[in-house]
């Protein structure tokens, strides 16, 4: 269950990421032909996301310890790996409803 846990946090990174890339886009050409603040807010808040799941991305995919690390049930426990993907569920669940909005 744990690998299936960690599994779902890397698989709901790099959604998250994807759906904040198009997101971005978005509300960049809108700040872009608008120029008005709450279109700069909003890319700036997609671009601060992307950061943090770049980020997110490249250790629980990429690094040779932190991937390791976190899928080892014994360093990192099950209900911990549970709470990390809750967390990367609901934020997918916002990022969704944040886009259905947005392309709305």
């Amino acid at each position: 269950m744990a690998s299936t846990l960690v599994d779902a946090v890397r698989l709901l990174t790099v959604l998250n990421l994807f759906v904040l890339l198009g997101l971005a886009a978005v509300w960049g050409r809108n700040w872009w032909e608008l120029r008005s603040k709450h279109a700069f807010g909003l890319l700036l808040f997609a671009l601060l996301l992307i950061g943090e799941h770049a980020l997110g991305a490249y250790l629980f995919l990429l690094d040779p310890t932190v991937s390791a690390w976190i899928g080892n049930p014994q360093q990192v426990p099950p209900p911990a790996q549970t709470a990390m993907a809750a967390f990367r569920a609901l934020e997918f669940a916002g990022l969704a409803f944040l886009a259905w909005v947005t392309y709305d």
